[in-house]
């Protein structure tokens, strides 16, 4: 096995017991539904809204979600309640257009190893200084996962938040 070689985590200040918690729709279905959910992010005294503008569904018959407009939308609501947005991107030919509306791009855990897609979000991540929410892949092993982070960070930016989602354990 190969030694993974990870840069020094930076300096980000002292260090807190706040939890952050991204809260919102699966899916951004229209203005109302997006309005009324952030409204209760905001009550809640929470920061950051998700929902998801592009849908990674199996059957393709299904709700693919709104695109471009799903993020309008997402900006909107962030702006009118003063909170960071944030949501999947799932193509690289995407990573611009969501850059330009969200304030943090996710990436989930079936395109855990898309390196094309991890290094096209890097480079713009390294310009607009975004966060990224990278969710541990299916099966994946840890040093799989950090390793790939590098595709993310080669270009010298490492606003990167390691995410696990749900464990298999039979």
């Amino acid at each position: 096995m190969s030694e993974v070689n990870i840069p020094p985590i930076p300096d980000l200040g002292s260090r807190t017991d706040e939890i952050t918690i991204y809260a919102g729709p699966c899916s951004v279905e229209s203005v109302e539904q997006f309005d009324e959910v952030a409204a209760c992010v905001k009550d809640l005294g929470l920061h950051w809204i998700r929902g998801g503008a592009f849908k990674p569904r199996t059957n393709p018959h299904s709700f693919q979600g709104l695109g471009e407009e799903a993020l309008r939308i997402m900006k909107d609501a962030g702006d009118k309640y003063g909170l960071k947005t944030l949501t999947e991107v799932m193509d690289s030919a995407h990573c611009q257009l969501v850059s330009d509306y969200v304030d943090g791009l996710q990436v989930g855990a079936r395109n855990f190893q898309n390196f094309s897609l991890l290094k096209k979000i890097g480079q713009v991540t390294a310009d607009t200084h975004q966060m990224v929410l990278y969710k541990r892949g299916f099966a994946g092993t840890i040093a799989e996962w950090l390793a790939a982070t590098d595709f993310i960070t080669g270009v010298g930016y490492y606003n990167v938040v390691l995410w696990v989602g749900g464990i298999r354990w039979l």
